[in-house]
């Protein structure tokens, strides 16, 4: 059974997509922490635990989570671009890029966001503008 992001990878569930090559998909957080946040999943590999993945996953899945976080960097205005595996609440591999001010932004027990769509599609245009760049 295939999963939400397996799904939203190819394209059975809309998604703001911010950029995505063969491998790997990165996309818009619907219920985010920051304008901006940002999911990044392979998309052959559906397991759910980060270390699970063979190498060649694993280290692709970082260099392309990179690439993303600096074009989230350049389309949003913010200190750092934060990091966050947890894997809990689906069941597929996925790394959080949070766009912060401060090391409190990164608290995923603060309230979300509620962007509306159109503001939500500015923000993927503006990363996936940054990461087509790059």
């Amino acid at each position: 059974m295939s999963t939400i992001f397996t799904k939203i990878a190819n394209g059975e569930i809309p998604s703001f997509k911010v950029a995505e090559n063969e491998d790997y998909y990165a996309f818009l957080d619907i219920s985010p922490l920051a304008e901006g946040h940002t999911l990044v999943i392979p998309k052959k590999v559906e397991d759910d635990y980060l270390f699970h993945l063979d190498e060649a996953t694993y280290a692709g899945l970082w260099q392309f989570a990179r690439k993303v976080a600096v074009a989230i960097g350049a389309a949003i205005p913010c200190k750092r671009v934060g990091v966050a595996v947890l894997g809990m609440e689906v069941p597929h591999t996925h790394i959080h890029l949070v766009p912060l001010q401060t090391e409190g932004d990164l608290d995923f027990r603060k309230s979300r966001l509620t962007p509306e769509s159109g503001r939500m599609a500015e923000i993927a245009e503006s990363i996936l503008r940054e990461y087509e760049k790059l």
